[in-house]
């Protein structure tokens, strides 16, 4: 077997974690001794054991000698769980192989050095380019020190987000929203502006039986939410931050009373500051954030630049209209080269519908 073939085994555990681990990076990793596997793992839960000490817990024979295939450069710094560069060397791994390295600066090349320190065998970048797409909302949250924004929409092949009459409920089919509750299962909190809220009435949660429910962050400059919306009366029970420009006194404590956090995020245009918000949500390790907003908030987080992915459900309808909303609202470009550019599309059927995934070009 390959190096190619065991690290592919360690991506596929790592994905595992989806959902579980944030802010935290996906990692699988594999134990071979003499062509057999003696020990799997991946990291499965917030601050549980790393893939590395999983996979050498439930070896099945004495690893001494052994090659371990990582997904991620192990860490060699003390956090919720002890360096597993310690482990690694404590049970006598002699080759370790590594898909990607970390650029966390606690561990950035340290966690290699620290092993080739110890008589250990590092060979680097085996499937490089998947083990680091697997974990893109990490890195960006690690570099940027902002969360990873994944907006999501659906739209019909004509463009339209809603009917000339503003009903949108449904655009796509029942897999499109399914593939939409497995993303919220696996980001840390979802967004929209307060229009959706007093459109919709959203619950915006995880409805998967095995799924966690996102930290519900919703934008409502002025704190117009209602008090019995369904966002509001269950936010004892889901988290739920209501980001504003100004925090009037006597709404802040009817909606905190209820459990809604108020985080004041006040910007020059009167309208909650989308970055400094973003900035917040980094610093209490919010990694990556759903955007389900409406055209509105759409613009602007692009305009911010503040997208790195876009999740577009194409539907097999038309609603025409010349007054029915498209899913890109705001002033808009004055020239086609002012356009905000997208890679190369990913493209998945979805019962009838197509998901086309975009990386956001800045």
């Amino acid at each position: 077997m390959t190096h190619e073939h065991w690290m592919q085994m360690a991506l596929d555990l790592a994905r595992l974690g989806i959902g579980r681990v944030n802010p935290n990076p996906l990692v699988g990793a594999v134990i071979v001794k003499d062509g057999r596997v003696i020990g799997q793992g991946y990291h499965s839960v917030y601050g549980g054991l790393h893939a590395e000490r999983e996979a050498l817990a439930v070896c099945t024979e004495n690893p001494h000698g052994a090659t371990m295939y990582v997904t991620l450069e192990p860490c060699c710094h003390h956090g919720k769980q002890p360096p597993c560069t310690d482990a690694i060397l404590a049970n006598g791994i002699s080759t370790v192989v590594i898909g990607s390295a970390d650029p966390n600066p606690k561990v950035a090349g340290g966690g290699v050095a620290a092993l080739r320190a110890g008589g250990v065998t590092v060979i680097e970048g085996v499937l490089q380019t998947c083990a680091g797409a697997l974990n893109a909302r990490f890195f960006h949250y690690i570099q940027n020190k902002t969360p990873y924004v994944v907006m999501k929409y659906a739209m019909t092949a004509d463009g339209k987000i809603a009917t000339v009459t503003g009903v949108s409920r449904w655009i796509s089919g029942e897999a499109s929203r399914t593939h939409v509750h497995e993303t919220r299962a696996a980001l840390s909190a979802i967004m929209v502006g307060v229009g959706t809220v007093l459109a919709d009435n959203p619950l915006l949660t995880c409805r998967l039986s095995n799924g966690r429910n996102p930290l519900r962050v919703i934008c409502d400059s002025h704190l117009s939410i209602p008090p019995n919306s369904q966002i509001v009366t269950t936010a004892q029970d889901i988290p739920t931050i209501i980001a504003c420009y100004t925090a009037d006194p006597e709404r802040t404590t009817r909606l905190e009373a209820q459990g809604c956090r108020i985080l004041p995020c006040p910007g020059s245009d009167g309208r909650v500051d989308l970055k400094g918000l973003m900035q917040t949500l980094h610093t209490e390790g919010i990694d990556s954030v759903l955007s389900e907003g409406g055209a509105a908030l759409n613009y602007s987080l692009l305009e911010a630049g503040l997208v790195q992915q876009l999740q577009i459900y194409l539907a097999p309808k038309l609603f025409g209209g010349a007054a029915a909303k498209g899913p890109i609202g705001g002033q808009g470009v004055a020239l086609p080269d002012q356009a905000f550019r997208l890679g190369s599309p990913t493209v998945t059927p979805l019962g009838k519908d197509l998901l086309l995934e975009y990386d956001v070009l800045y």
